[in-house]
């Protein structure tokens, strides 16, 4: 039945021809379709795109910089595409007219708002794309897709250019954290000894107030010693003066001396016991003196007047001392005489001349003593009011030197703060700068090329189709394979009536029917095959394996097809046209299938072609084999089942005859 099926298709040239055609078919339509998109990614660069740069640039720190012409020169140094650098109507007659796929507009405020980032009023750029869909939907797929990675490298440019500026202004920040932390540290060795001489600032004020003090107690002794040694010295002049008078009325009266001896005796007691009281009120003075004088000129010293003033006091008090000395030794000589006149009181009768005598000298050393004691009086007035003024200043002095000390105290404490306060900012700045990495020109290039392009991305494939057009070829070559067992039933008989007629064997009957077209399919295949992996040379995984699910897909579209003849005729010739078209959109071959609506996603997984799309993907890839192994389980039920459904037609035929057998056919 083979035989003689395939001597009538051989019978005449002309249906060698068709056969030979019609075997063809599928070489012709999936090795065409493939060689048409083996590779077209490769190819892009014939696609004409029209680039238009109007960019006029900005001011980046006072350097003119045009992101435009940049951009531009790296397209066209680039040469994905076929880019031309036309004026802006140019570009839009090109896409309108087709001269251009589509075209890419970089405005005039490109390099602008690229800038505009670090300004007040930050903007996007824009990047036109103006695409035409009479052109080709897929060219502006495309160009939205070229404009998209154009975006990214601009991205990468501008965050590289950023990044690089921004790393070095750190760079420069870092620098002068180091000069500020070395400065603070320079800051704290100064504000730690301003605080230690704040400290023994504090310290002196607080000696000085004490020493005011005790100052300004012991000049008020010294005034107060000076009024007693002026009150003194004035009962010692007036003491004196009565001495000299008394002594020029002995001296006057001597004649009368005989005569008053008695009286002569008793005011000679009187006035050795004056003599003796001045002596000794002299002797105190004197020894007194030296330090008085010395205190009184540390106290000149110290109270910080000027150099004449205190030469001027100092020789007072000198003269003072050489008037009390003198004076001294004249009360000294006086009183001895007084005392020689008293035990010689008895004898003054006969001495009457030299009490006259004596009496002139007593009245002369009395009249030395009243105005020595006179002086006296008069300079320790002037040396009490000098210490009392001495006094007063002391403890004005002591109350400064109080007041300086607390705000030595205040200013200590206060630096202790600002002390503190800079060890910190030394601190933080140190801090600073640790957390503030060291780089040199070289490793900020590095770090703004990972900044402005963080990410890699490295493609690890379980499995490789190459190409677009291998990508592609289980589609076509199942779709090829589906449309040549379809155009070859347009000259096989599905079964031969004269078999039907004379044999009631329905199992040989459909195989004879099956393989018939099962071997021209094997052919097509085969053919296929041939070109897959010769002519475009389409790499695979396994060669055999890859021809083994051709073959199977083959003849299990073959049997559906038998199968459909065989019940329905030409009707089930044309449903053969139908369930490719639905298996055609159902099979996944181009978007995966889970984008598909949910009806056609359930047929996906039970139509046929679906199975020889992904086992023939699992082999040609060197992808999972227990999926291909599955696969190949769907189409060996599809082709047992349709071989079945096909026998039952068979035996139908073979057995039975109904009023549907005799119609014509609606088609052909």
């Amino acid at each position: 039945m083979i035989a003689a099926e395939f001597r009538r298709l051989t019978a005449t040239r002309l249906a060698v021809i068709a056969l030979i055609a019609l075997t063809a078919v599928p070489i012709l339509y999936g090795g065409l379709y493939l060689w048409a998109n083996q590779d077209p990614y490769s190819r892009l660069d014939q696609v004409p795109v029209a680039l238009v740069v109007s960019d006029t640039g900005a001011s980046v720190d006072g350097v003119t910089t045009n992101y435009g012409d940049d951009v531009a020169d790296d397209l066209l140094e680039d040469g994905t595409f076929d880019w031309s650098l036309v004026s802006e109507a140019d570009a839009a007659a090109g896409v309108d007219d087709s001269t251009y796929d589509f075209s890419v507009t970089l405005p005039a405020d490109f390099s602008e708002a690229l800038s505009s980032a670090s300004e007040d009023t930050p903007h996007q750029a824009e990047v036109i794309l103006t695409t035409n869909d009479a052109n080709s939907y897929l060219s502006t797929t495309i160009g939205e897709q070229a404009v998209k990675t154009l975006r990214t490298s601009i991205v990468e440019r501008v965050n590289r250019q950023a990044a690089d500026k921004f790393l070095v202004g750190l760079s420069d920040i870092r620098a002068k954290l180091v000069t500020a932390a070395d400065g603070a540290a320079d800051l704290l060795a100064g504000a730690t000894t301003a605080t230690d001489g704040a400290a023994s600032l504090a310290t002196g004020a607080a000696t000085l107030s004490s020493g005011a003090n005790e100052l300004a107690t012991g000049t008020q002794s010294v005034a107060d010693g000076a009024a007693s040694l002026a009150t003194g010295a004035t009962t010692l002049a007036s003491g004196a003066q009565s001495v000299a008078t008394g002594s020029t009325s002995v001296a006057t009266n001597a004649a009368a001396l005989a005569e008053g001896a008695q009286h002569v005796a008793d005011g000679n007691a009187q006035i050795a016991a004056i003599g003796t009281e001045v002596a000794t009120a002299a002797d105190d003075a004197i020894a007194d003196l030296p330090a008085a004088r010395a205190e009184i000129l540390a106290i000149l010293d110290s109270s910080g007047l000027d150099a004449a003033t205190v030469a001027g006091v100092t020789a007072q008090l000198d003269a003072l001392d050489s008037q009390l000395r003198a004076g001294n030794a004249s009360i000294h000589s006086a009183t001895d005489e007084l005392n020689t006149l008293s035990a010689g009181s008895s004898q003054l009768a006969s001495g009457s001349a030299a009490l006259a005598t004596g009496s002139a000298s007593v009245a002369t050393g009395a009249q030395s003593v009243a105005s020595g004691s006179s002086t006296l009086a008069s300079g320790a007035g002037t040396l009490a009011s000098g210490a009392a003024t001495v006094a007063s200043g002391s403890q004005s002095a002591a109350a400064g030197a109080g007041e300086l000390a607390a705000g030595a105290s205040t200013l200590s404490s206060g630096l202790n703060d600002l002390r503190d306060g800079i060890s910190t900012l030394g601190s933080g700045l140190t801090d600073g700068v640790s957390a503030i990495p060291e780089s040199t020109e070289a490793s900020r290039a590095l770090q703004a090329d990972t900044i402005a392009d963080p990410v890699d991305v490295k493609n690890t494939a379980v499995t490789a189709a190459g190409t677009y057009g291998a990508g592609l070829a289980p589609f076509f070559a199942s779709l090829a394979g589906w449309i040549g067992i379809y155009a070859l039933f347009l000259i096989v008989k599905p079964v031969s009536r004269r078999a039907i007629t004379a044999l009631h064997s329905p199992i040989r009957i459909t195989l004879a029917g099956w393989l018939t077209p099962g071997i021209l399919g094997a052919v097509q295949m085969a053919g296929l095959f041939a070109v897959l992996a010769f002519a475009l040379k389409f790499d695979m995984s396994n060669p055999v394996g890859v021809y083994g699910v051709m073959l199977l897909a083959s003849l299990t579209f073959a049997a559906i097809i038998l199968a459909l003849n065989l019940w329905l005729g030409s009707v089930g010739q044309f449903l053969g046209l139908v369930l490719m078209v639905l298996q055609l959109v159902t099979a996944g071959g181009t978007f995966p299938w889970q984008t598909l609506p949910a009806p056609l996603a359930a047929l996906h997984h039970v139509l046929p072609m679906s199975a020889a799309v992904d086992a023939m993907r699992q082999i040609m890839y060197g992808g999972n084999l227990d999926s291909a192994l599955s696969d190949i389980l769907m189409l060996l039920a599809w082709l047992v089942g349709a071989l079945l459904f096909a026998m039952i037609g068979t035996t139908r035929m073979t057995h039975f005859r109904t009023l549907r057998d005799l119609q014509p056919s609606l088609i052909g």
